[in-house]
């Protein structure tokens, strides 16, 4: 294993933002149990079961893009919605109409509480820089672009593989590996040369099939167990764990 804690083939890393170089996870959860609550109060009455944001977030929701989220959770529900497109507004009962409708609630709470990076993400991936590993930041959020300027980590990433991308490119998100694979693929090194930093299950199960060198689970929230069961080579709390800290 290299100083790194990687194996010593590893040329890339591909890095989830949320929850992985962000402490914005829980504010997603929050926008996600806002935006699901008052959608099940108004189709069910008050006494509709809220939207856990532990237990419903992880298993249906995290690491996906915002659609998929929508639908995915609603579907546990056994609630079917429209697609609808893109550019529906908030107010749509569409499964976009739900999505826009969280990702406006998201971006209040980020102007509001700000944005907050892990010193020890963004120690670890200066060093892979300096040993002259790639990076790359691979995310389903379509403001990934803004949440890396605020933390002024942006020229940390040599390829961005997001939300907006992955709209464009017609990528299915995870826990497909196309995103990461996109990614490697833009970095010019193949999958089994790449390692996968992510916390969510989904992620986990995206760095799994898409037969990447080495996946790395980070586990903020005490799902380590799990982690492993959905693919993790190594499960760490914080990347400081694995080497890369001066």
């Amino acid at each position: 294993m290299t100083l790194l804690g990687l194996p010593e083939d590893i040329q890339a890393c591909l890095f989830d933002l949320d929850g992985v170089v962000t402490r914005t996870a829980v504010v997603h959860a929050a926008a996600w149990k806002e935006t699901f609550d008052a959608f099940l109060r108004e189709r069910e009455g008050e006494d509709f079961r809220p939207f856990d944001s532990a237990a419903d977030y992880d298993q249906y929701v995290d690491g996906r893009p915002r659609a998929d989220g929508v639908r995915t959770f609603l579907a546990s529900r056994g609630i079917e919605l429209p697609e609808g497109t893109p550019e529906d507004p908030p107010d749509a009962q569409t499964v976009n109409g739900v999505g826009n409708r969280k990702n406006v609630l998201l971006l209040e709470r980020i102007r509001s509480q700000g944005v907050e990076a892990y010193d020890g993400t963004l120690r670890y991936i200066e060093a892979a820089r300096k040993l002259g590993l790639r990076t790359a930041i691979v995310s389903s959020s379509a403001n990934t672009l803004d949440v890396l300027r605020s933390i002024d980590a942006e020229r940390l990433f040599d390829v961005r593989i997001d939300g907006v991308v992955a709209a464009e490119r017609g990528l299915p998100g995870k826990p497909r590996p196309d995103t990461f694979l996109a990614a490697a693929r833009d970095l010019g090194v193949e999958p089994k040369r790449a390692a996968v930093f992510e916390d969510a299950l989904a992620g986990m199960d995206a760095g799994r099939s898409g037969h990447f060198g080495y996946v790395v689970g980070v586990d903020r929230v005490g799902q380590t167990d799990a982690l492993y069961q959905h693919g993790a080579d190594v499960v760490v709390k914080d990347l400081a764990e694995l080497g890369g800290q001066e």
